[in-house]
């Protein structure tokens, strides 16, 4: 198993990081994954900018320092499908073993198509109408002085307070269902996807 996280100037990056060590933790402390590249820590394995060039490079330097000699990669945890991106590059030019599991999360054309052809085995889909309406809604409620709906207020420690949010539904989206949240909804054409 490899990780590749996000921009660490990015607040957000932090959250899907954290959110999924701290479901993975247990099964790398007790050798169920092994991270072999050794790389673990939120620093290791962050890529500013998100960048997809900068995950493919560390993604490559993984390969040829740890499966070159045959090693099998089972996963590959990418918190976006930029890193993603990079990743299956990386392994499309310098890995000839099974293909691993990869995760990404936007649903970006490029990697909605890398899961169509089996090389991304999921993304999570937020969908962005969704958000620009809440955002909508909720500047409206702001600027008419009623109550500003919130389904959050634990969660956005911004260091001085936390701060109340509304957290939209993510979508979990693979190859089997696709068609329906991302065709069927209108979100993209089919010609998008070909």
């Amino acid at each position: 198993m490899e990780i590749t996280a996000g921009d660490p100037g990015d607040n957000n990056a932090g959250y899907f990081f954290n959110g999924a060590i701290d479901v993975l933790q247990k099964y790398i402390d007790n050798g169920t994954l092994n991270v072999v590249s050794g790389q673990k820590t939120f620093d290791e394995v962050a890529t500013p900018s998100w960048a997809t060039e900068t995950a493919q490079s560390r993604a490559e330097n993984i390969l040829s320092s740890y499966y070159a000699d045959g090693t099998e990669l089972d996963v590959w945890l990418c918190s976006n499908d930029s890193t993603a991106m990079g990743v299956e590059n990386a392994l499309a030019a310098n890995y000839t073993g099974k293909y691993p599991v990869i995760t990404g999360q936007d649903c970006d054309i490029e990697n909605t198509k890398n899961m169509i052809a089996g090389k991304q085995s999921m993304s999570i889909f937020k969908d962005t109408r969704t958000l620009a309406s809440q955002v909508v809604k909720m500047v409206g409620q702001i600027l008419s002085g009623t109550t500003v709906d919130v389904n959050d207020t634990t969660t956005y420690d911004n260091g001085s307070k936390v701060v109340p949010s509304y957290l939209c539904e993510p979508v979990f989206a693979d190859a089997n269902n696709y068609k329906t949240i991302l065709i069927d909804s209108g979100y993209y054409t089919e010609d998008q996807l070909k």
